[in-house]
């Protein structure tokens, strides 16, 4: 091996890491080497002494070094909003948080309905962009859920899935035929399932809500558009993702479907798993979120929910919104969090306290998310994409908001202690982050 690595040129090495990928079943003790971009070769064979003169060599003395995170559910101030969040500063939270790749969501100004907006996103984040952007395009026009865009126009320019972001689908109707559609174009239908009708409150009814006189969200809005969702997948046989799950009803409901055969799956924040209604405390209006913080037995099932691989996903939900909406009484304060950078971090939390294995964590932030869009990463292997994270998992740090890398600061995690940080961050073998 160690002949085949001398004759490799213009390399870039990563040596005396803990090589972890459980899509690959690697955990090793090795090195990575890296050539124009992609993974050259890897192992215990490179070493140091391995290597000839005139490699770049970085010795991360034992660090975890996995596939760059994909986050699935990605929102951006860009373009029309571009004081709450750019592309630019997105991806710079993203590539401290050893995120690579951010799928944005449609709901920007214009609304991303139209090739040409798929076009624009592209194009900036080509000039702008430190980690890899891929739009999501929207299934109806303005996100009015009554008219189908054009997805073979918006697939050709770029978009690789579909969804109406924050807005479910609601007619039935459209949804079907949207399912059908998007099939033609091997194009994942993605939905928010919540029952707008029955989801006019601001946080998870309940006692929490009560005591302290918010009106709530019920589960069963959740509930409710999952199962119709459901039964359309039936009827259409087309594939189908539930962007954000929020219940321990919502995971039966996903597991029963995926004993039937049906090709569903789901993905779940990272919020969903680390926190819960209690957390919001007295009108904290940080962890004003949608779908709303749940009981603590939900976030426990959702946790066992991804243990067990019901959940698919995992994703940060990152929704930056300024001060003035969010620095108003609850009732009347945005929903949304920031999450890119401690998307991982948080992760690892589980990870400390044993709740969740590290190869369903990693797993569910890099492979799973890549399979589900079809786009190439997620896995550590000779020939793949040099996206990386290298990550101490050890090192403590508190959150603090203001040195984060987003445009805006509402954080779920502000003051949290932290055990676990991304140390350096690989974009197609370009290092874009440093701690």
């Amino acid at each position: 091996m160690a002949k085949n690595i001398s004759n490799i040129t213009d390399r870039t090495a990563y040596v005396n890491a803990r090589l972890f990928d459980p899509a690959t079943k690697l955990d090793q003790t090795g090195g990575v080497l890296i050539e124009d971009g992609v993974i050259k070769w890897m192992g215990d064979a490179v070493t140091r002494a391995s290597l000839p003169e005139g490699t770049s060599i970085t010795d991360v003395k034992g660090a975890l070094l996995i596939p760059g995170l994909i986050d699935m559910r990605v929102f951006t101030g860009e373009p029309g909003s571009e004081h709450r969040e750019t592309l630019h500063s997105a991806s710079r939270a993203a590539a401290a948080g050893g995120v690579t790749s951010i799928v944005i969501q449609p709901n920007t100004q214009p609304v991303m309905d139209d090739a040409s907006i798929v076009d624009f996103i592209l194009r900036r984040a080509q000039d702008t962009a430190d980690v890899r952007v891929y739009p999501m395009a929207a299934i109806t026009q303005d996100l009015n859920g009554e008219k189908m865009t054009e997805f073979g126009l918006l697939k050709e320019a770029g978009a690789i899935a579909l969804t109406d972001g924050i807005h479910s689908v609601r007619n039935s109707k459209v949804l079907s035929r949207a399912m059908k559609y998007a099939g033609n174009f091997n194009m994942l239908v993605v939905q928010h399932v919540e029952d707008s009708d029955l989801a006019g409150g601001v946080m998870h009814a309940g006692e929490s809500a009560t005591r302290l006189g918010l009106p709530g969200i019920p589960a069963v809005a959740e509930l409710i558009a999952l199962e119709r969702d459901i039964r359309l997948v039936e009827m259409t046989g087309s594939p189908y993702h539930a962007a954000q799950i929020s219940c321990e009803a919502s995971l039966q409901i996903i597991r029963q479907a995926k004993d039937r055969g049906l090709p569903v799956s789901c993905g779940v924040s990272i919020n969903h798993l680390t926190l819960n209604e209690h957390d919001i405390g007295a009108y904290r209006t940080f962890f004003k979120i949608s779908p709303p913080l749940r009981r603590e037995e939900d976030r426990k099932a959702l946790v066992a929910g991804v243990a067990d691989g019901t959940i698919d996903v995992i994703v940060s939900s990152h929704d930056p919104q300024d001060a003035d909406t969010k620095r108003v009484p609850f009732s009347e304060a945005a929903f949304g969090a920031v999450g890119l950078e401690t998307l991982l971090a948080a992760g690892l939390s589980l990870v400390h306290s044993g709740q969740l294995p590290l190869e369903r964590l990693v797993e569910a932030m890099t492979d799973a998310p890549a399979r589900l869009l079809g786009i190439k990463g997620g896995r550590l292997e000779q020939g793949a994409n040099a996206d990386i994270a290298i990550v101490d998992m050890s090192v403590p740090w508190i959150v603090d908001a203001d040195l984060l890398k987003s445009a805006s600061r509402n954080t779920t995690f502000e003051a949290r202690a932290f055990e676990g940080r991304v140390i350096e961050t690989i974009v197609g073998g370009v290092s874009v982050y440093k701690l």
